[in-house]
């Protein structure tokens, strides 16, 4: 946002990594994306302002849909999301289209992630029979993350979520790190995690080490701000990007469009940033 009438504009992360992602979203690719949340709304604002070919299949079946906005409140596997989709089939169905390649690149949430990009969606603490807390688990995330080409995958920049040890994996990165792991473990060869993505930074993957590294940071945070909130340090990019400020474009999409009810962006941490620095205001 840079009209000069709004020198400030106020968003959440979580609104804050939907446009992140959005604008990552590639032409005449397919995205096999989890079937609501945060993830399913960047997909979607992606397609309506920068990808418009793009095709994307939804965990549960559908397959291409194009529905109507604005969004229904309750998207979890609902009809109004899905609607006019080319096909309506099963997960069983698109998961084994993601076995054979067909899918360029997975899009997920966690609720942690190590340095190899292995993450957890199933519980917090404790064990797996008597954890601290339970979560809905990965539903098809495992598949995804095992299969796609190339996963992004979205979380909040916390110590707690990027952590040396993930509490339970439930879908993998590049498991210990090693050449191989994941093909020894049999799945596709050239599969893994691409990005790690959060409102203040985003992270890429070394090639000969499969380490997570920092590739870039939004322009309200530094380095070693990042670092704080990271349970393990990871590898620095030689040259660090710089993540752009939410458009005003994009926050009013969000907000009258693709989450109007601010049911999964409105929740998040809301900060204000100065259009002409991009750092916080006050």
């Amino acid at each position: 946002m840079t009209d000069s009438d709004n020198p400030t504009v106020s968003f959440t992360d979580i609104e804050a990594t939907v446009c992140h992602i959005s604008r990552m979203i590639e032409e005449d690719k397919l995205y096999f994306v989890q079937m609501a949340g945060a993830p399913l709304m960047a997909l979607l604002m992606g397609k309506r302002l920068y990808a418009p070919n793009v095709g994307y299949v939804v965990e549960e079946g559908a397959v291409c849909p194009d529905p109507e906005f604005p969004l229904p409140r309750m998207m979890l596997g609902s009809s109004g999301v899905h609607y006019r989709a080319v096909q309506w089939t099963s997960m069983l169905m698109v998961d084994s289209h993601a076995a054979l390649g067909f899918m360029d690149y997975g899009l997920l949430a966690a609720l942690q992630v190590d340095r190899f990009g292995n993450f957890n969606s199933t519980h917090i603490g404790g064990t797996y029979d008597k954890p601290e807390r339970r979560f809905g688990g990965p539903g098809g995330a495992n598949e995804i993350a095992s299969q796609c080409w190339r996963t992004i995958i979205m979380t909040k920049l916390q110590k707690r979520k990027f952590v040396e040890k993930c509490d339970f994996v439930s879908s993998p990165g590049y498991l210990d790190g090693t050449p191989g792991a994941r093909e020894r473990a049999g799945l596709p060869s050239g599969t893994g995690p691409w990005r790690i993505v959060t409102a203040e930074a985003m992270f890429g993957f070394v090639e000969a080490t499969h380490e997570m590294r920092l590739d870039a940071i939004a322009p309200w945070i530094t380095v070693e701000e990042v670092l704080t909130q990271m349970d393990f340090r990871p590898l620095i990019a030689d040259k660090l990007g710089v993540m752009q400020i939410p458009g005003e474009q994009e926050l009013k999409m969000i907000r009258a469009d693709i989450d109007p009810s601010g049911l999964s962006t409105g929740r998040g941490e809301w900060m204000t940033i100065d259009c002409t620095t991009g750092k916080r205001a006050g």
